[in-house]
């Protein structure tokens, strides 16, 4: 019997770390051969694997603007997959606000996140 956790469940608690800007809840939640797949530069955005990569690209992503919200819109799972539906909000150093719509698409192992890929709209 597979004893791990619900996907969806990982996934909602790593967007929580991540909006709360806990590195070390984020890392609890990730393998070590993790992947990341940037939503920039397009088309294909960039590649990070393993998690020190992951993390500090998310230490980058802090740094560059002092308020970021990422809104789970919808999340659906099955098996060692999840699939969230977001907006992401933000507030630039200049008090410049933005949004996104996007998609991020999962693969867990062993109740652990072992690749995120983040598409947008347009």
């Amino acid at each position: 019997m597979d004893t791990s956790p619900d996907p969806v469940s990982v996934v909602l608690q790593f967007n929580q770390a991540l909006n709360d800007r806990d590195q070390e809840r984020m890392k609890a939640l990730l393998t070590p051969d993790t992947v990341f797949e940037n939503t920039s530069p397009p088309p294909d955005g960039r590649r990070y694997a393993g998690r020190e990569a992951v993390l500090a690209f998310w230490e980058a992503f802090f740094a560059a603007a002092p308020v970021t919200v990422i809104e789970s819109e919808e999340v659906f799972g099955l098996g060692a997959r999840a699939v969230m539906r977001w907006r992401y909000r933000w507030v630039d150093h200049q008090g410049r606000e933005g949004t996104l719509r996007g998609v991020d698409v999962y693969t867990l192992r062993e109740g652990l996140i072992a690749e995120k890929l983040s598409y947008v709209k347009g």
